[in-house]
């Protein structure tokens, strides 16, 4: 502890209370009874108060505000993912306050209503939702309720108090609360030694960049600190991950010393009492023997395979075999439900799950929800392809701040009807030839700064 600053700690001890303390939706209700009487217009339900189910409750209210929409969120404060890193890896000005807001301003800015409570039940034939606060009717449901992590399918020999243990240890913080700051916790805690990262060992995860600029925030943190050790990422992507060319070049150019990266890898398992990690290493993707090896760490971020929200499997609608929902062509509306819209992390078009993403999708999913409630029809092939539609920053250097960046243009897939997406990473005017820039960390800060005032403002 003796380079750490106490006072700064119990800081991030008492936001970690307020983050996950403060939670009433699992008081003692009535759960049969209806939180709201059912008005005399047409009712949204919104279910998930992420980037996607913020955007698309305003975006209806503006687009026709005779309609009733309420939001439906189990946590009691927004945390953002997107530029957490920064957060972590201790940029200047970035702090847990940056990444938060309350839900209730933005309600009562944009006329919607939020109710913090958590889904237990979907009724899609009688259009009800079971809540632990009680029962709510809709004519439309729109569900935008993210990820939850595949502990179990991952390392099927686990039980319930292992897999405990290490997401405690080892705080995957792939969601937004108390994981965040437990990991920041621990970097603010540790003394010399290694920092182990474990991105998602296979399919569709959360905002495929994250572990990648983890990496570099980390390695930005233990420089500034002067901490001795490695950054070492186990992975089973053999160098081809998202802006992988962009974070392997500024990892050689700034943390040469610092970053290892282990491309073949297999996790074996993690033992959190001797702070160690048992992997296989393979020497390319035709080895299927590889090599068990060991590394012991000072803080370990485990990020297990991601699988659709429980919620998505409630509503009954039709998935595919990973459990991520299956749209009606290039629409955010279910296949197999013409009632229930689907945003973010869950749906199962060829578009990068990103924060950004859900942006874009909510917005067309709130024009396609107010043409069908008003009778009218409305084209998801209008204004495709579109250029830009995602774009995705990634902070890689502190002092100066410098940061990558993806854009992705989305169009329509001829083979299964849905979305698709082409990426490209550019080298900026001021890069000087490489991939990342001061000019791009300028824009990092700026397009974050700009969502928040979009959603809360």
């Amino acid at each position: 502890m003796e380079r750490r600053d106490l006072f700064k700690l119990a800081g991030v001890s008492i936001a970690a209370a307020a983050i996950t303390g403060c939670s009433s939706s699992t008081a003692s209700v009535e759960a049969a009874k209806p939180i709201k009487a059912k008005s005399n217009g047409k009712r949204v339900v919104v279910v998930g108060a992420g980037f996607g189910g913020l955007t698309v409750a305003k975006q209806l209210r503006q687009k026709e505000s005779s309609l009733e929409v309420i939001v439906l969120e189990k946590k009691d404060i927004f945390m953002a993912c997107p530029y957490s890193n920064a957060y972590l890896g201790g940029i200047e000005g970035v702090t847990l306050e940056t990444l938060t807001h309350d839900f209730y301003a933005p309600a009562q800015a944009h006329g919607y209503e939020f109710i913090q409570t958590e889904v237990t039940a979907i009724d899609k034939a009688n259009k009800i939702v079971t809540t632990t606060s009680g029962t709510i009717s809709y004519d439309i449901l729109v569900l935008s309720p993210g990820i939850v992590y595949d502990y179990e399918s991952q390392f099927p020999t686990w039980n319930k108090e292992k897999i405990a243990q290490v997401s405690r240890a080892c705080p995957a913080a792939l969601m937004p609360g108390s994981e965040h700051l437990a990991l920041k916790r621990q970097l603010e805690n540790m003394d010399d030694g290694n920092v182990v990262i474990i991105p998602p060992a296979s399919g569709k995860y959360r905002c495929p960049p994250a572990p990648y600029e983890r990496t570099s925030m980390v390695a930005q943190y233990m420089k500034s600190e002067d901490i001795q050790g490695k950054v070492i990422v186990l992975d089973t992507r053999g160098g081809a991950f998202a802006k992988g060319a962009a974070f392997k070049e500024s990892w050689q150019d700034l943390f040469a010393d610092t970053i290892e990266y282990k491309g073949n890898t297999k996790i074996v398992d993690i033992d959190t009492q001797k702070k160690i990690v048992t992997y296989k290493e393979f020497k390319d993707v035709e080895d299927e023997i590889g090599v068990e090896k060991t590394v012991s760490y000072e803080v370990c971020n485990f990020i297990p395979i991601n699988k659709a929200s429980p919620v998505i499997a409630m509503a009954g609608i039709k998935t595919n075999a990973a459990g991520f929902a299956m749209m009606e062509g290039t629409s955010f509306r279910s296949i197999s439900d013409k009632n229930i819209y689907v945003l973010g992390d869950c749906v199962t078009h060829g578009v990068p799950p990103s924060g950004q993403t859900a942006i874009w999708g909510a917005k067309r999913a709130a024009s396609e929800i107010v043409a069908q409630l008003g009778g009218k029809a409305f084209d998801s092939k209008s204004n495709l392809p579109a250029q830009s539609a995602n774009v995705c920053y990634s902070m890689v250097n502190g002092n100066p701040n410098e940061a990558i960046m993806v854009t992705h243009d989305f169009d329509i897939n001829p083979t299964t009807g849905n979305l698709k997406s082409k990426g490209n990473v550019p080298k900026p005017n001021d890069g000087n030839g490489k991939f990342r820039s001061k000019g791009v960390g300028k824009l990092t800060t700026e397009w974050f700064n700009g969502v928040k005032r979009d959603l809360f403002l």
